[in-house]
C-alpha cells in the first residue's frame, strides 16, 4: 500500500492548480504562483481546463442516458460546478458516485461537501494502487460490479509519469468492469505543441514535488488509444475534447488550443 499523500498549503499541488484554472478559491498561495508561472509558458491552460469540465459533463451524460446508474471517478479533483454525481443525477436521480482521490485537502473538501448522501461517497485511495482502491468499504458498498459501470478517469492519467504502470493499472481496473460498462478518459497530449507540453512536464514535476520517474513529455494521441484496446470506441473515438459531441450551441475553444483528447468506450 502507498503511503498517504501528506498536505503541505506550500507545496503547490496539481488538483488546486487546477482550481485555479477554473476560477475557483480552493487553493493557496504556492498553487497560484506555480498556475501562474505555467500560464506563462501555455497561456491556453485555462480555456483548456474549461474544456475538460465541457467533456466530463457530456460524456457523463452520455452514459447515464445509455443506462449506467453507478460511476467511480478516479483523480476526482476538488469539488466544483458540474461534478459528476449533478451531472448524473439530472439524467437518472438514483445514480450513485463514487469520488476518489489521494488528495487529503481533495477528499475532506469533497466530504463536507456532499455531507452523507446515501448514494455518494468519497475514498482517499491512489490510482496506482488499485487493489485498495477497490478493497475499499465504501466502492464495495456503492459500486456492484456485477453491473455496468462508469469508470471514468479524466486528466489524471498523465500524473502518473510510468507509462507502463499506468497501462497496468487501467488494465487491472477494467478488469473489474461488466460487460456493458464503459471506460471515458480525458488525457492531456503533446501531439500539437510538443515543446510546451515538455516545458510543462517539466514544471509540474519541479513545481509540485513529483517522486519517482520523470516523465520527459505527455504521451500522443496514438499511445493514449491504448487505454481502450479490446473496447468499441464510442463515436467519434478518441479526439480533442471540444470535438467530442460537442453541443450545439457551445461555441467552443476557438482559436485557442485545447490539446486534451477524450474518449468514451464501451466494454464487450
Amino acid at each position: 500500500m502507498l503511503e498517504p499523500m501528506p498536505f503541505d498549503p506550500d507545496v503547490p499541488n496539481v488538483a488546486r492548480m487546477y482550481d485555479y484554472y477554473l476560477g475557483g478559491t480552493d487553493n493557496f498561495a504556492a498553487d497560484r504562483a506555480a498556475a501562474d508561472q505555467a500560464l506563462t509558458v501555455a497561456p491556453e491552460l485555462r480555456v483548456g481546463a474549461q474544456e475538460g469540465r465541457k467533456f466530463l459533463s457530456r460524456a457523463v451524460t452520455y452514459l447515464a442516458r445509455d443506462g449506467i446508474r453507478q460511476f467511480l471517478d478516479v483523480g476526482c479533483g476538488l469539488p466544483t460546478r458540474g461534478n459528476v454525481h449533478e451531472v448524473a443525477r439530472a439524467v437518472t436521480p438514483a445514480a450513485r458516485v463514487v469520488y476518489v482521490d489521494n488528495d487529503p485537502m481533495v477528499v475532506a473538501h469533497a466530504r463536507a461537501l456532499l455531507g452523507t448522501h446515501p448514494t455518494t461517497a468519497v475514498v482517499e485511495a491512489d490510482l496506482r494502487d488499485p487493489e485498495s482502491l477497490l478493497g475499499s468499504p465504501a466502492v464495495k458498498q456503492m459500486i456492484n460490479f456485477r453491473e455496468p459501470v462508469g469508470l471514468l478517469l479524466f486528466s489524471v492519467l498523465h500524473l502518473v509519469p510510468d507509462d507502463e504502470l499506468a497501462h497496468r493499472v487501467v488494465r487491472r481496473l477494467r478488469e473489474q468492469l461488466a460487460p456493458g460498462s464503459y471506460l471515458a478518459i480525458a488525457h492531456a497530449v503533446a501531439d500539437l505543441r510538443p515543446e510546451t507540453t515538455a516545458r510543462l512536464a517539466a514544471l509540474y514535476q519541479d513545481k509540485t514535488a513529483s517522486a519517482g520517474p520523470r516523465r520527459p513529455n505527455l504521451p500522443t494521441r496514438d499511445q493514449v488509444l491504448r487505454y481502450f484496446d479490446g473496447l468499441e470506441l464510442v463515436e467519434p473515438g478518441l479526439v480533442y475534447v471540444p470535438r467530442w459531441r460537442p453541443d450545439p450551441d457551445d461555441e467552443g475553444p476557438g482559436d485557442t488550443p485545447v490539446w486534451s483528447v477524450g474518449g468514451v468506450a464501451r466494454t464487450p
